[in-house]
């Protein structure tokens, strides 16, 4: 028999394309989203990327009617609904609260009325912080951070607390939140509930913390999305893409079609439940050499990236994953290579239009004294 699942902001970027794998591997599918005029614009229409076998609910989380109504029917749950950026969360405390904490504290008081038989949330590597990094004697040092008198003096790289150097290693799920942002907080809420709920109620619940998720269908004129998001967004606008700091701060790009396949595993997976994984590709990458890639394959040689020198309240300066854990319990290997993946989204921007809102969202940061 057919399994019918739903997800939760199931017309965002990652979403759409989890969908389109659920839809090839058997799965009926249905999505609850609100058509956020961030992500979507104010249109406020189904968007053309998603497949038409997918019945969509256009409806909010905090919702508990329209939460109702997606779920009749419903066997599994993808729980992606929820406000992101960073930065944007430094100010817009009350909404990305309101919106991740209480969306996801609805959905779980209807889970418990209703139970599924799978429940897997989007998390986020925001919540690690700084990731995992080794002193000079190859001790693991989890708690490395960045004083601002050091960021303003130029030192961009953290160091112990007696000023020893610090190398970045991958980071595992074992390494201890150190939560930096409204948006990181909000996240690890989020998997926190799930976990918990589903534990308390039967529900098999999996947390899958999402690395930095590339590919087509991003939203381009969101200026709190991810950044090859931002740097294509100014690239298109004929702009050079900007870098905060000195740009060789360290992240880990997964390609959207491998992440899409772990959400498949995880809800396939016996063993999964009760766990949360890193889904990342492994491989670090500065974001200097992200932002020249970029540039050289859309064509735009005369647009090098602007190296700001400036720091934004909430950022981190090195993590990538540790995937060892997926791999043995999920079967998880990424398949898309940062070279295939950057020139598939090179391929989608041809032709793309983008509004440039970067500098508008920097101004709101500035202002409120979250740039120094």
């Amino acid at each position: 028999m057919t399994k019918k699942v739903l997800i939760t902001g199931g017309a965002g970027f990652i979403a759409s394309h989890l969908a389109d794998e659920l839809l090839a591997h058997g799965y009926a599918v249905k999505a609850l989203d609100n058509l956020s005029p961030q992500v979507h614009g104010h249109a406020a229409r189904r968007p053309s990327y998603l497949d038409n076998d997918v019945e969509l609910h256009t409806g909010d989380v905090r919702d508990r009617q329209a939460v109702i109504k997606a779920l009749e029917g419903i066997d599994a749950v993808f729980h992606f609904a929820a406000a992101v950026g960073v930065g944007q969360s430094m100010y817009r405390i009350a909404e990305y609260t309101e919106v991740n904490n209480m969306g996801t504290a609805v959905l779980l008081e209807c889970l418990s009325a209703h139970p599924v038989q799978k429940l897997v949330v989007a998390s986020s590597m925001s919540i690690y912080g700084e990731g995992l990094y080794k002193t000079t004697d190859g001790r693991l040092h989890e708690n490395a951070e960045r004083t601002l008198e050091d960021i303003k003096a130029g030192f961009w790289e953290p160091r112990t607390a007696a000023g020893q150097p610090l190398t970045p290693v991958p980071t595992p799920e074992g390494k201890r939140p150190n939560l930096a942002s409204v948006y990181a907080l909000s996240k690890y809420d989020q998997e926190v509930m799930c976990l918990m709920v589903g534990k308390a109620y039967g529900i098999p619940a999996t947390a899958l913390r999402f690395f930095n998720v590339y590919g087509p269908r991003q939203a381009l004129s969101n200026p709190y999305t991810g950044v090859l998001t931002i740097f294509a967004s100014r690239l298109l606008n004929g702009k050079p893409p900007m870098v905060y700091e000195d740009g060789m701060q360290q992240r880990d790009f997964v390609s959207v079609h491998d992440v899409a396949r772990a959400c498949r595993l995880a809800l396939e997976s016996v063993e999964a439940g009760g766990m949360a994984f890193n889904i990342g590709s492994g491989i670090p990458q500065s974001i200097i050499g992200t932002a020249e890639k970029l540039t050289q394959l859309i064509g735009r040689p005369g647009s090098g990236p602007q190296i700001t020198g400036k720091y934004r309240m909430g950022d981190i300066r090195h993590c990538f994953a540790d995937i060892s854990l997926a791999k043995e319990k999920l079967g998880y290997n990424p398949a898309i290579s940062f070279e295939q993946g950057m020139t598939e989204l090179a391929q989608w921007l041809e032709g793309s239009a983008a509004l440039d809102k970067l500098e508008e969202a920097q101004q709101e940061l500035a202002e409120r004294g979250l740039v120094v």
